[in-house]
């Protein structure tokens, strides 16, 4: 199978010049003092659409024929490459059809639409979604654009690499990136690998759909799903040929990290570094986090931010999960006394331990003389929480 090169990338990025943006990357100050080392982020979230995906789909449509631009295009997206193939098309006049999985975010959906493609929801995850778009292309003889097993896309996509190392004067010594089909991976691997064969690359995936990660371990393409994941962006369940065939030679370890350790490595992103990421985005500042990839001191390290299309109430979500995670929010049941003051004893010890109430519902149990009160207040860490909770106790409330 053809591979990917660095005179592919290099034609690429000449071709896409006018198109996308030049990403900054910014220094993490935070995450550099935890783990003392030199941590950067590359921020394709503010690229273009939101994320990486429009360097590929504009790379692709550009290297269309006439002939099949005339025939108009479809592709089948989690949503970012959705958008890319989106703008794309509308900038060269070509009519453009796209299937997301019923789960894609809202705005992800609502913002392919408003660059006028028709958009298609149908299953889960990704991998669904491409079964409905071949179906429809065989209808229709429309293009078809896969968002990561190509050629053009790839090199797209490797346009980042070249950009993190003259960003960088060429002082990279490991890049961290989410993989879900594998197409920015196999391209920054490609364009860093030719720059500097000593550089390490590092692959982060969602445990829930480790498709890389068992498809490296096995040394073949394997399917791998769990259970649907919030890094929605990166939730494809096989991994393309031509991807994994430049992964396996290139990629020098594939870590997975959990949902939760997501849902903080966002909330992170947004109190650390002022940056909003989707959950795909964030994968790569949650293996620093959770320890699955510990840097070298003084090590050189470059994490992607591939995206940051995150719907607001999935954003709400996150960050309330990340917040009861990290100790920061806690909430209890227990009984008072149905009388006045009943509640104010209660109320009184957990304002003499600085916990800020947020919210208190009563409700009637079957005792009589006796209120369920549901309790949610922000808290400071896990210490503070079971300071909290032996307070409480010892003051003769008995906390479910």
């Amino acid at each position: 199978m053809e591979k990917v090169t660095i005179d592919d990338i290099r034609k690429a990025q000449d071709t896409i010049k006018d198109i996308v943006k030049r990403t900054d990357i910014l220094e993490s100050t935070k995450l550099s003092l935890l783990t003392n080392a030199n941590i950067y982020y590359k921020c394709e979230n503010l690229q273009k659409t939101g994320s990486f995906k429009v360097r590929g789909a504009c790379n692709k449509i550009a290297n269309l024929t006439e002939e099949e631009k005339s025939k108009g295009v479809i592709a089948s997206s989690a949503g970012n490459h959705a958008q890319g193939v989106a703008l794309g098309a509308k900038m060269n006049n070509i009519e453009a059809t796209i299937v997301m999985p019923s789960t894609a975010p809202l705005a992800k959906v609502t913002a392919t639409k408003s660059y006028g493609a028709n958009v298609v929801l149908e299953g889960l995850v990704y991998d669904d979604a491409y079964a409905k778009a071949v179906e429809i292309q065989k209808e229709t003889g429309a293009t078809f654009l896969h968002p990561f097993n190509d050629k053009y896309v790839i090199a797209g996509q490797g346009t980042i690499g070249l950009e993190i190392f003259e960003q960088m004067n060429n002082k990279v010594d490991t890049i961290l990136c989410p993989i879900g089909g594998g197409g920015i991976i196999a391209g920054i691997a490609t364009a860093a690998k030719a720059l500097n064969p000593n550089v390490k690359i590092v692959g982060v995936q969602t445990a829930n759909i480790p498709s890389m990660y068992e498809s490296m371990k096995s040394g073949k393409v394997t399917t791998a799903f769990k259970s649907t994941s919030i890094a929605d962006g990166i939730s494809v369940k096989t991994v393309g040929e031509l991807t994994f065939n430049i992964a396996k030679d290139l990629l020098d370890e594939v870590v997975l990290v959990e949902e939760d350790e997501i849902a903080e490595a966002v909330l992170f992103l947004m109190e650390n570094q002022k940056v909003v990421a989707e959950g795909s985005g964030a994968v790569t500042t949650a293996a620093i986090l959770s320890g699955k990839y510990k840097p070298k001191e003084n090590e050189n390290v470059v994490l992607i931010i591939s995206g940051g299309n995150i719907d607001v109430n999935t954003l709400n979500r996150i960050v309330v999960k990340g917040l009861i995670n990290s100790g920061r929010r806690f909430s209890f049941v227990t009984e008072i006394k149905d009388k006045p003051g009943g509640l104010a004893e209660l109320t009184r010890i957990l304002s003499n331990l600085d916990a800020n109430i947020i919210t208190a519902n009563l409700s009637s149990t079957k005792a009589i003389g006796e209120l369920s009160a549901q309790m949610t207040m922000e808290t400071f860490d896990h210490e503070h929480i079971e300071k909290i909770k032996k307070a409480v106790s010892e003051a003769g409330f008995n906390i479910k």
